[in-house]
């Protein structure tokens, strides 16, 4: 199966350079998005702000759901950035001529680090070293030697949770485009188009979703 052609790849087929240039671009679209929104903001938003702060309170009405509203908005400025970062990403592979820079390994990756490394610190600053720890040991006192390795695996097994999981479904997205491409070039296939756009604000979703509730497990460890 050939490789699927991008337009940056007619400038050199090294792999690193498409990544960082489309990285770049997703980056780019989604600060353009925001300056569109916020330099003339009005009482009664129209255009982009209108969308910006629609996209702003469904952010915030997911992360109460998940750990209440105080706690939903002082983290809603990571994760509103990382999912209009993310579904910019995934919305550019949708473009034929363009590749997702979710489908490299390096984004997600590095998207999960970020979000494992936040919540581990947000749960130490919030509940004390010893205190944060102390809930990985679970209820059992006698079970604590086994609870906590097991504990702590879990919490590893989330990077691959949150990287692969978003690494996997674009790059299959990907190949499932190009086969499409290849089978019907002349004829735009709207259904296929439909459902990719569609998991693209999926994948984003989940990712935003699954940061709020590893944010929630840190800091409220004590109501548990």
């Amino acid at each position: 199966m050939p490789e699927l052609f991008t337009f940056f790849g007619l400038i050199t087929h090294d792999k690193t350079f498409i990544f960082v240039v489309h990285m770049l671009l997703s980056a780019g679209v989604a600060l353009a998005l925001v300056k569109s929104a916020m330099s003339n903001l009005q009482l009664v938003p129209k255009g982009t702000q209108n969308l910006m702060e629609a996209y702003i309170g469904g952010v915030l009405k997911m992360g109460t759901d998940v750990m209440g509203a105080e706690a939903a908005r002082r983290y809603l400025p990571l994760v509103a950035t990382i999912g209009l970062f993310v579904g910019i990403a995934n919305l550019i592979g949708v473009i034929p001529g363009f590749e997702a820079p979710t489908g490299f390994l390096e984004m997600p990756l590095t998207l999960a680090l970020v979000v494992f490394v936040y919540y581990n610190f947000e749960g130490i600053r919030r509940q004390g070293l010893f205190k944060y720890f102390k809930h990985f040991l679970g209820p059992v006192w006698w079970l604590y030697w086994l609870m906590f390795p097991i504990e702590i695996v879990s919490h590893f097994s989330r990077l691959v949770s949150l990287s692969f999981r978003l690494f996997g479904n674009v790059k299959g997205d990907d190949m499932f485009l190009m086969v499409i491409l290849m089978l019907a070039p002349w004829v735009l296939p709207m259904i296929p188009f439909a459902l990719l756009t569609f998991m693209a604000f999926l994948q984003a979703f989940i990712f935003m979703m699954l940061t709020y509730v590893y944010l929630g497990g840190a800091v409220a460890i004590e109501e548990h």
